[in-house]
């Protein structure tokens, strides 16, 4: 039988860290840039997949992740403006 290992102390494993939701100071957090920001990209449809309901928006850090590792170069040579 499988036996799986807890990720964290409250015995949750990491999926649970990945799928939740956080706000946008957090994600903004998480990707090191300003609340602003995201929310310009959000409006242009650059940023990362989002939720919102109502006034609130959120991400889950597995979208976060998931966009910044698309934007991921090896050298200026690989970049395309595009």
């Amino acid at each position: 039988m499988l036996k799986t290992k807890a990720a964290n102390d409250n015995n949750r494993p990491a999926t649970d860290y990945l799928d939740g939701f956080i706000d946008e100071k957090t994600a903004a957090d998480f990707l090191c840039q300003s609340v602003r920001t995201i929310q310009k990209w959000r409006v242009t449809g650059y940023g990362p997949k989002f939720y919102k309901s109502g006034r609130s928006v959120r991400y889950r850090r597995r979208d976060l992740l998931e966009w910044g590792e698309a934007r991921r170069h090896g050298n200026t040579s690989q970049y395309s403006a595009a």
